[in-house]
């Protein structure tokens, strides 16, 4: 993505290039394909959402090709995950894939493990705490039942966004707020939920046999064999 006249202008495919994802179906399974996808252009050439589709289809509003109301759907289905997995930025993991990502991201440690070795933080639990009560919270919600705000704990979206990359938490969702009319409004906010709850605890820590080495060096390997010109320090920094 990139800026011209003040402007977002996404860096995405001709219209008529063959290798251009169309609609939201051909996007599913090409993550189930791919096992994970980035949504904006990073390091690696090609290897994003943004990369894959029209430029001119962003925020065009209509859901039959508008990648940005894709997100929205996928999330809701619950079937791929979707949060701010890459560098803290947004993208999708299949379900296949997650449980090697939460071997990887989580170093072999349940968020109760982590908090007691001193590996998270007090905000973090607090967040992990109210998820728990709940099966899913719009970020306002949540935001205020964990004590965060003017006069609470500080840095919401930094320590929300920490618990994704980690494979804790997951988007379950969008939502708009709601006028005393029941009129909707304004953008629409994150659901957030445990990515336990979605998955099962089984499934999400079906990989934990495997050592954080070795589930490293699969996604590695397995993102070099899509894109095998590519520089291992920028995979690396990916993921």
């Amino acid at each position: 993505m990139i800026t011209i006249d003040g402007k977002w202008t996404m860096e995405g495919l001709d219209r008529s290039d063959s290798r251009r994802i169309k609609t939201i179906d051909e996007l599913k399974k090409y993550i189930r394909n791919i096992g994970f996808l980035p949504f904006f252009k990073g390091g690696i050439e090609g290897f994003s959402l943004e990369e894959l589709t029209a430029s001119d289809s962003w925020w065009s509003g209509d859901v039959t090709e508008d990648p940005w109301i894709w997100r929205e759907l996928i999330a809701g289905e619950g079937e791929i995950a979707y949060g701010k997995l890459f560098r803290g930025k947004a993208g999708f993991i299949s379900r296949e894939w997650f449980p090697i990502f939460a071997v990887y991201r989580r170093d072999g440690y349940d968020f109760d493990s982590r908090y007691e070795d001193g590996l998270a933080s007090r905000r973090q639990k607090r967040i992990i705490d109210v998820l728990n009560e709940y099966d899913m919270l719009p970020s306002y919600e949540l935001k205020r039942l964990a004590g965060f705000g003017k006069e609470g704990e500080k840095n919401f979206e930094g320590t929300v966004s920490e618990l994704q990359m980690k494979t804790y938490v997951i988007i379950r969702g969008f939502r708009r707020r709601k006028n005393k009319k029941n009129q909707e409004y304004g953008w629409a906010v994150a659901d957030y939920m445990l990515s336990e709850k979605l998955y099962g605890a089984e499934h999400v820590r079906s990989a934990y046999g495997m050592r954080t080495a070795e589930a490293k060096n699969r996604i590695i390997e397995h993102l070099l064999k899509q894109y095998p010109n590519t520089d291992i320090r920028e995979v690396e920094k990916l993921i």
